[in-house]
C-alpha cells in the first residue's frame, strides 16, 4: 500500500517519509527505530556528565530566535528542570522552531556539560501528553521534515496492520527449527514489551534477511574451481630474488603467504584466494610479489584500491617498486585525456600493471593479456564486483586482501569459495602502539602533549564519526575541526572527510604527508591503508560508537616508522559495557583477538553492513542480535539448497532483492 494512503500522511509528510526510504507499507515496517526509550529512566539534569546521553523531562520557557553564524544556523531553547536552568542547541536545523512552544517536554540527545553550563545537542523531543503518558520501551526513529515521533510511530502502527508478512523460509524448516511467525517479531520490534522480546525478535527478523543473503551468495558465487589456462614461468630463484627490493626480510608469516601464492599460480587450478593479515602485517609487500609472478611470467597485472587517496599511494609504491615495467593509473578523478590514453595503452598490452580504484571496472577497461588481479582491503568491495574484475581476462588468478581482521567463523560463511591464507606476526621493526583511555578531565593535557610532540615534527590524527552531528550523539568532525583550531592556534589542522570530492582529499593527504599540516581531522576516511610514518598520536573521540575492530584498524594508521606511538580514546557514554570494550582493546594489539572478542560483545549486526546492497540489511543493523544468527542461517541455507525446498521462490526473491550484490562488507 502506497504510504499517502494512510490516516494523516498528508503529501508533504509522504515526501518526508520517502526521504526516510519509506514510499510504501513494507518499507515503513523496515523502518526500524534507530533507539528506545526506557520511560523509567528519566535523568536529573545536575547529575549528568559531559558527552553523557539522556532522556530529560523537563519545561521549555522560551525559544530564541534563528541566529546565523557563517553557514551555521543555530537554534537554542532554554529549558527549566527543578530548578535548574540550561538550554537545548540545533545547528542547521531551523526548521524546528515552529514545534517549540511553552509547556512540558521530553528531549532525548547528547550532553555538553562545560563549565557549568549544561546544554542539549541536537535532541529530539516531543510533547509530554498528560493524558496518555509513554510507557515501557519507546521506539525513537530517523526523523526527516515534517515528521515526528508520534506521526512516524502512527503510520508504523498502520503499516503493521496493513502488511502481510511471508517467510521465504521453507514451512518444513521454520517448523523442524521452531521459527516464531516473521509478523509477530515485526510487531514486537516496533512495540517491544520488554528487552527480552525485543531481542529474540530481532534475532527472527535477522535470521530472515541472512537466509534471503546467503542464499544470493550461494547463487552468486556458483562454482570458482576452473581449471588454468595459463601457465607462469617465474622461478623460485627469481621470486627469491625480488624480495630483496623491499627494505626488510620478510616475516615467517609472510614467507608462507608466498609460498601458498606461488604454489597457486604453477597448479593446474586458477588462484582464487582471500589474504588476511592485521594492520602492518605485511600483505602489500606480499600481494606485490605476487604480481612480480605474473609480469616476469609476461602476463598483465592490475592493482584495485578501494580509494583513490589509497591508489595514489599504491600507484607510487608500483612505480617505486618496479622501475623496469611500465605502470598505469586509472581513477574517477583522472582526466578525460589520461583515462583514453591509459585504456588505449592496456588493450594494446603497452602497460603492464594497472593500478586503479572502482574505474577499472567499467566496461570500456579491456586488457591485451591480465592474467593476475590484486583487490586491496577486501571489506570494501563485494561478490559481484570480485566477478567483474575477474571477468576482465580469461580465468585469471584473484589475489583479495582484507585488513579487517575476520573471525573464522564469519570467514567460512562470506569467503567459503576462497582458499585462505592468513599473516599472523609482524615485522620486527615495528613497535607496539600503546593505548590509552582519556577522561574528561584530562582532555586539556592531552592537547598539551599533542602540541608538544608537533612542535618537535611529529604528527596526529583527530577522529570521529560523522560529518555532521544531525543526531547529536556524537561529535562532529566540521565541529571538531572548528573548536581545535580556537583552542590550539599554533597548531596546523587540515580536514578530511568523505563528502570532500576525491580531488580534494588525494591533495589534503599529500599535504599531510609532506608535513604541511601537523593535524589531520578526519571521519574514518582513514581508517585502511593510510601510510604516514611521521604520525605518532591517534585521537578518536566516541570510541564507545565504535567497534573494536575498527578501532583497531584506526589505531594502526600510527606506528608506520620507528618512533613510539600512541592512541588515546575518549569515551563519551557508554557505561560499564563500553569501558568493558575499551579495555579489550587496551590490553591487546593482536586484531584477530579483537575480532572475535567484537563478535562475542556486539554481534554480527555491527560486524556486518551493507552499501547499496539491500536497504534491510542495512537497516537492521539498528537491531541487536546474536553471531549465533548467521550461524542458523547458514545452517538453513545449506539445507534448504541440499534437499532443494522451496528452491525457485528462494531463488527469485533473494536475487531479486540482491541482484546488484556489490557492497556487502564488513565493519
Amino acid at each position: 500500500m502506497n504510504i499517502g494512503n494512510l490516516r494523516g500522511i498528508n503529501e508533504k509528510r509522504a515526501k518526508d517519509f520517502k526521504r526516510l526510504g519509506a514510499t510504501d507499507t513494507a518499507d515503513l515496517v523496515r523502518l526500524f527505530p534507530r533507539a528506545y526509550l526506557d520511560m523509567t529512566n528519566r535523568a536529573r539534569v545536575r547529575e549528568l556528565f559531559h558527552n553523557d546521553t539522556a532522556l530529560v523531562a523537563c519545561r521549555l520557557v522560551s525559544v530564541e530566535p534563528v541566529r546565523y553564524t557563517g553557514r551555521v544556523k543555530l537554534l537554542r531553547a532554554w529549558l527549566e528542570q527543578d530548578g535548574d536552568t540550561f538550554s537545548a542547541v540545533w545547528f542547521n536545523m531551523p526548521y524546528l522552531a515552529p514545534r517549540l512552544k511553552a509547556g512540558e517536554y521530553l528531549f532525548y540527545g547528547r550532553v555538553q556539560n562545560r563549565y557549568g553550563q549544561v546544554s542539549l545537542v541536537n535532541p529530539s523531543f516531543e510533547p509530554i501528553d498528560r493524558n496518555a503518558r509513554l510507557k515501557g520501551l519507546v521506539p525513537v526513529y530517523r526523523l526527516s521534515g515534517s515528521l515526528t515521533q508520534r506521526v512516524v510511530r502512527d503510520g508504523v502502527s498502520q503499516a503493521l496492520r496493513a502488511e502481510s508478512f511471508h517467510s521465504i523460509i521453507p514451512p518444513e524448516l521454520q517448523k523442524k527449527y521452531a521459527l516464531s511467525p516473521l509478523k509477530e517479531a515485526f510487531y514486537a520490534v516496533h512495540a517491544p514489551k520488554t528487552r527480552e522480546e525485543l531481542l529474540k525478535a530481532s534475532d527472527r527478523i535477522a535470521l530472515e534477511e541472512y537466509f534471503m543473503l546467503l542464499s544470493a551468495f550461494k547463487l552468486i558465487k556458483g562454482d570458482k574451481n576452473e581449471a588454468r589456462l595459463r601457465r607462469y614461468s617465474v622461478t623460485g630463484q627469481e621470486v627469491a630474488e625480488f624480495e630483496k627490493r623491499f627494505a626488510f626480510t620478510f616475516t615467517d608469516g609472510q614467507q608462507a603467504a608466498v609460498r601458498d601464492i606461488y604454489n597457486n599460480l604453477v597448479s593446474p587450478v586458477r588462484m582464487n584466494r582471500l589474504l588476511q593479515g592485521d594492520v602492518g602485517s605485511g600483505k602489500t609487500a606480499v600481494a606485490l610479489t605476487g604480481i612480480f609472478m605474473a609480469v616476469k611470467s609476461g602476463f598483465q597485472a592490475v592493482y584495485l584500491s578501494p580509494t583513490e587517496v589509497l591508489a595514489a599511494q599504491n600507484y607510487a609504491l608500483l612505480q617505486r617498486i618496479f622501475p623496469e615495467y611500465r605502470v598505469g593509473y586509472l581513477a574517477g578523478g583522472s582526466p578525460a585525456k589520461e583515462k583514453r590514453e591509459i585504456k588505449e595503452a592496456l588493450a594494446a598490452g603497452e602497460i603492464d600493471i594497472l593500478c586503479g580504484t572502482h574505474a577499472v571496472l567499467q566496461s570500456d577497461v579491456r586488457f591485451q593479456n591480465l592474467a593476475f588481479c590484486v583487490c586491496d582491503e577486501q571489506h570494501r568491495f563485494g561478490v559481484a564486483q570480485r566477478n567483474i574484475l575477474s571477468e576482465k581476462g580469461e580465468n585469471i588468478d584473484v589475489l583479495v586482501m582484507s585488513a579487517t581482521p575476520i573471525p573464522r567463523t564469519l570467514s567460512l560463511i562470506f569467503y567459503g569459495d576462497l582458499d585462505i591464507t592468513t599473516i599472523k606476526d609482524k615485522p620486527r621493526e615495528r613497535q607496539e602502539i600503546s593505548t590509552s583511555l582519556i577522561p574528561e578531565r584530562k582532555y586539556d593535557d592531552m592537547l598539551e602533549y599533542v602540541r608538544n610532540e608537533v612542535h618537535q615534527g611529529k604528527q596526529a590524527y583527530f577522529v570521529c564519526a560523522k560529518i555532521d552531528d544531525d543526531e547529536g550523539q556524537v561529535t562532529s568532525v566540521t565541529e571538531l575541526f572548528e573548536e581545535l583550531r580556537g583552542r590550539l592556534p599554533d597548531v596546523r589542522f587540515a580536514l578530511l572527510h568523505g563528502r570532500m570530492k576525491e580531488k580534494e582529499k588525494s591533495e589534503v593527504m599529500e599535504a599531510f604527508k609532506r608535513k604541511e599540516y601537523d593535524c589531520l581531522v578526519s571521519t574514518t576516511v582513514i581508517e585502511v591503508g593510510i601510510d604516514v610514518p611521521s604520525a605518532t598520536i591517534m585521537i578518536i573521540y566516541n570510541a564507545e560508537r565504535f567497534g573494536l575492530s575498527q578501532l583497531h584498524q584506526l589505531r594502526g594508521r600510527v606506528g608506520r616508522g620507528s618512533e613510539k606511538s600512541w592512541c588515546f580514546l575518549l569515551v563519551g557514554g557508554g557505561g560499564e559495557t563500553a569501558l568493558e570494550r575499551l579495555g579489550v582493546l587496551k590490553s591487546t594489539t593482536d586484531g584477530f583477538k579483537l575480532a572475535e572478542k567484537d563478535l562475542e560483545l556486539r554481534g554480527s549486526g555491527d560486524f556486518l553492513g551493507t552499501r547499496q546492497s539491500g536497504k534491510f540489511l542495512s537497516d537492521i543493523k539498528n537491531l541487536r542480535y546474536s553471531t549465533e544468527v548467521i550461524f542458523l542461517a547458514k545452517k538453513l541455507t545449506d539445507e534448504a539448497f541440499e534437499r532443494r525446498l522451496n528452491f525457485e521462490e528462494i531463488k527469485r526473491v533473494s536475487m531479486l532483492k540482491y541482484e546488484n550484490l556489490k557492497d556487502v562488507v564488513l565493519n
